[in-house]
């Protein structure tokens, strides 16, 4: 049996009559992500596809040097069903990188820059990956050394392969050295059938933070279904230039900087590392018109807005992800940003889209809800044993659709937890369905402080909590108590030249807004800046642990 014969199947997920249905709905197709190089390398070979600001890519340019470089990985026994770790920054190499990979017919693993030994290896191993294609140095850490020191722990890569460098490293190769010289028809030939789109195109790893990370395998068709939903609700054409500050070796980034401008056959511009105070720079000289972040990217934006000197007129969308949008920060960014549509999109690294709001839509819902189920997908809210709760109840939310994932890689029994009754799918979040079907993610199952038996949900009081004004960012967390379990801490980024008691917060959530004694913060800490993840999630595994050693400490 073949490796790509041992790897996961979409019948091992799908039943024959939900395939078939898939297709008949053009939910899946047989396009894959090689058609669409192919495709706009004959149709628009001159135009840019890919920018960073140091460098850019024609589509004609990108198909030229990841079939040559799929050439040169295919000549050092890469084939298909193997895995190869991709970790770079927001580089047009990773676009090479990622067509080559598929190329031959191979399955890409991204890693974050931000991981270092302990994930990286982890990560290398779980996978299996046969090769790796990073970088030398980023952001003052040495990456061809860190992958020197865990290769004793990782004996299945065969070659680390290193982009914008031209002199070997700690026995890695420069990723040129993988080019082959010679006819495109004859390089063609060579790596012979490019992949299916049902076959294995991505395992990428959920951000761990007290266990470790899972591997999502997708097909192209389980990530392509949900790159055509979102381009085709926020009305994406090739006008449009994907402004790119999220990582793209994470899902959000990965999805709208490469995968939706690859479909349309627009531009994109990759922004190496997140700087709100270069955006708009960067938006207005390359005019982007869209993108899609974290919530706190937008939130730090509007913070750092110049009027004076900061133009992002062009930008006519920002889709904000991975957490609610708080109301305090949509009524400022209309205020700040009148002409730009802000919208809220709801997913994670099993299925990249759960629910959106569409352009166009009512401004309000992006503020009230997350959106609804792009077609062809099916959402319900459950109760712990997995019954649906009734509109507007809160419950775990749950996922069926084309866009899901076919496993967890290589740990069957994490993916069978994951499932209940008729093919749903577990989040792990908090969150209600109204009647009209739209979802509002009120927390995480594990981000609820339970105090003396009550559970608070850690987001409704941040929420009340952004709009004082002396407060720009919050964070809510479970401290212990030795007679209640639990009670509230709130770590507060205070805004400029202001300095927020706890009791002139606790008096503004119970006198203004009413909020339940039961629920109010017992304890603040001001902090300059929240912990955040590469992609702006706040790692709050870190405010839990410190506030506990704080009041261990006494």
């Amino acid at each position: 049996m073949s490796v790509i014969q041992d790897l996961p199947k979409i019948s091992d997920r799908y039943s024959a009559g939900e395939i078939a249905s898939f297709y008949e709905a053009g939910y899946w197709t047989s396009q894959t992500l090689i058609d669409l190089v192919d495709d706009w390398a004959r149709k628009q070979p001159n135009n840019t596809f890919v920018s960073d600001g140091s460098s850019a890519l024609t589509f004609a340019e990108l198909r030229d040097g990841a079939y040559r470089t799929a050439a040169g990985l295919a000549r050092s026994g890469i084939k298909a069903g193997d895995r190869v770790v991709v970790q770079l920054p927001n580089w047009t190499d990773f676009v090479t990188a990622v067509v080559a990979v598929a190329r031959c017919r191979a399955i890409v693993v991204p890693i974050m820059p931000i991981y270092r030994h302990d994930e990286v290896s982890y990560i290398v191993q779980h996978s299996g990956a046969r090769a790796v294609i990073t970088c030398k140095e980023f952001g003052g850490f040495d990456f061809a050394a860190m992958y020197g020191e865990i290769g004793a722990d990782c004996p299945e890569v065969g070659g680390v392969y290193l982009a914008r460098t031209s002199e070997p490293t700690n026995d890695a190769q420069p990723m040129s050295a993988l080019l082959v010289d010679g006819e495109m028809d004859e390089i063609v030939s060579e790596l012979g059938d490019g992949p299916a789109a049902d076959d294995g195109h991505l395992v990428i790893y959920t951000s761990g933070t007290t266990a470790r990370p899972k591997g999502c395998f997708h097909t192209w068709n389980t990530l392509a279904y949900s790159a055509r939903m979102i381009a085709q609700n926020l009305a994406y054409s090739a006008a449009d230039v994907a402004f790119g500050p999220s990582p793209i070796t994470h899902g959000t980034g990965y999805m709208t900087s490469v995968l939706i401008p690859l479909f349309v056959g627009s531009q994109t511009h990759f922004m190496e590392v997140w700087d709100p105070t270069e955006a708009p720079g960067r938006i207005a000289e390359f005019g982007c018109t869209t993108t899609m972040t974290a919530t706190p990217f937008l939130q730090m934006l509007l913070d750092a807005h110049d009027p004076g000197s900061h133009d992002i007129s062009s930008l006519r969308l920002w889709v904000a992800a991975g957490a609610p949008i708080p109301a305090s920060v949509f009524e400022r960014s209309r205020i700040v940003f009148p002409k730009l549509e802000v919208l809220s999109l709801y997913g994670r690294t099993e299925n990249f889209l759960t629910t959106m709001c569409d352009t166009g839509s009512d401004p309000e819902l992006s503020t009230t809800s997350d959106g609804c189920a792009p077609a062809g997908a099916d959402i319900m809210a459950v109760d712990e044993n997995g019954n649906s709760v009734r509109p507007g109840k809160e419950g775990d939310l749950c996922y069926k659709g084309p866009g899901h994932m076919i496993e967890y890689y290589r740990q069957p029994d994490l993916t069978a937890e994951l499932f209940i009754k008729d093919g749903f799918s577990r989040s792990g979040d908090l969150g209600t369905i109204n009647e009209a079907g739209y979802l509002r993610v009120t927390g995480r199952l594990k981000d609820i402080i339970i105090r003396g038996g009550m559970n608070i949900s850690a987001v409704e009081v941040e929420n009340l909590l952004l709009t004082h004004p002396s407060v720009q960012n919050a964070a809510v967390v479970a401290m212990p108590d030795v007679r209640l379990g639990e009670k509230a801490c709130a770590y507060i980024v205070p805004t400029e030249g202001m300095e927020p008691s706890l009791d002139d917060l606790v008096s503004y959530l119970r006198d203004e807004h009413n909020f339940a004694i039961q629920k109010l913060p017992e304890r603040i800490e001001l902090v300059d800046a929240l912990p955040l993840t590469a992609t702006g999630k706040v790692q709050k595994h870190l405010l839990r642990a410190d506030v506990a050693e704080k009041l261990k400490s006494g």
